[in-house]
C-alpha cells in the first residue's frame, strides 16, 4: 500500500469535481457574479435613477444627482470534507473516484444555491405576491406569475434577465390549476415536463427539499421569488477546489472541497416574493 498519491491523481480528481460541480447546481448565472475577492466582505455598488432636465438657453446645466449606494456580502468558509481509502492503493480505483467527486460537488453546489436564497430571504423585496392570488390558499397559478410580472414590469425592470425560482412542489400546482383549453396549458406542460425554462418572460428554476434549507416553508406555505438576476449578488472570494491529505491517525485519506462565497440582495425593486400553499 502506497501512502503516496501523484500529482496526476490529485488533478484528474480536482478536474473531475469541477466538471461535476458546474453542471449540477441550480443557480449558476442566476446572479451578479464577482470572484476573486480578497476580503471578507464584497460591496456592490448600486446607482440610482437620473430624470432629464430641461435647460434654457446660456444658463447652467441641472445634475440628476444619482444616488450611489453600497451593498455588501460577507464571505464566509465552507467545507466538504469525506475521510477515504480510494487513493490507498497504487492504483486508483477510478469509479469509486467518481463517486466521491460527484458527492463532493453536489454538496458545494447546493451550498452555493442556498447563499443565494438565503440572501433572498434576508434582503427584502419590492411587494408580495400572496397566497391568495389566484384563489384563497392557492397553489402556483398563473395568476401569480402574472402578478409577479406586473410588479417587476411597473419597476421597469430589465425583461432580459428574469428568474423565477420556487419549489418542486409549485409544478404539479402549475397543471392542476391551468384549464386544459388555456392557450398557456401546452406552454406550462411543457415547463413542468423540462422541455422549456421560460414562460412570461421568466427562466424558471425549481428548488426540491433540501438538507441545506432550500425555500422558505411555513404551514405548507412555501416561499419563491421573481426576480432579476442583476438584484442578487454573489461574490467568491475562493472558488470550489478540492484538497487531498493522507492523515496517519486515521490511515486514510481526507479529501475536502473548500469554497469561500457570500450572497446579498443588491436591489429589492428587482425582487418579488411569490407565496403559495402547497399540500
Amino acid at each position: 500500500m502506497s501512502k503516496t498519491l501523484s500529482s496526476v491523481a490529485q488533478q484528474e480528481f480536482d478536474s473531475l469535481v469541477h466538471q461535476v460541480y458546474q453542471g449540477k447546481n441550480k443557480l449558476d448565472g442566476c446572479c451578479k457574479l464577482r470572484t476573486g475577492v480578497v476580503a471578507d466582505q464584497y460591496k456592490f455598488r448600486t446607482m440610482g435613477k437620473g430624470v432629464a432636465n430641461q435647460k434654457a438657453s446660456q444658463a447652467d446645466v441641472t445634475p440628476m444627482d444619482i444616488q450611489h449606494n453600497l451593498v455588501a456580502a460577507t464571505l464566509e468558509n465552507w467545507n466538504a470534507p469525506e475521510y477515504t481509502d480510494i487513493f490507498d492503493q497504487a492504483e486508483v480505483n477510478f469509479d469509486e473516484k467518481s463517486e466521491l467527486a460527484a458527492s463532493i460537488a453536489k454538496a458545494l453546489g447546493r451550498r452555493k444555491d442556498q447563499l443565494l436564497i438565503d440572501a433572498l430571504d434576508a434582503g427584502g423585496e419590492a411587494d408580495t405576491v400572496g397566497t391568495g392570488i389566484g384563489g384563497a390558499g392557492s397553489g402556483m397559478n398563473l395568476e401569480k406569475i402574472l402578478a409577479a410580472k406586473e410588479v417587476l414590469d411597473d419597476n421597469e425592470v430589465d425583461e432580459d434577465g428574469r428568474i423565477f425560482l420556487l419549489n418542486a412542489k409549485s409544478a404539479g400546482s402549475l397543471l392542476a390549476t391551468t384549464e386544459v383549453t388555456s392557450a398557456d396549458f401546452n406552454s406550462v406542460r411543457a415547463l413542468v415536463q423540462g422541455q422549456i425554462d421560460t414562460f412570461a418572460g421568466f427562466q424558471f428554476k425549481f428548488i426540491g427539499t433540501r438538507a441545506e434549507g432550500g425555500l422558505t416553508v411555513a404551514a405548507n406555505v412555501y416561499d419563491g421569488y421573481a426576480y432579476h438576476r442583476d438584484a442578487l449578488g454573489m461574490a467568491v472570494g475562493l472558488d470550489m477546489k478540492t484538497e487531498i491529505n493522507y492523515i496517519a491517525e486515521k490511515t486514510s485519506w481526507l479529501t475536502n472541497g473548500i469554497m469561500k462565497a457570500g450572497a446579498v440582495s443588491i436591489d429589492t425593486s428587482g425582487i418579488v416574493k411569490v407565496q403559495a400553499t402547497e399540500s
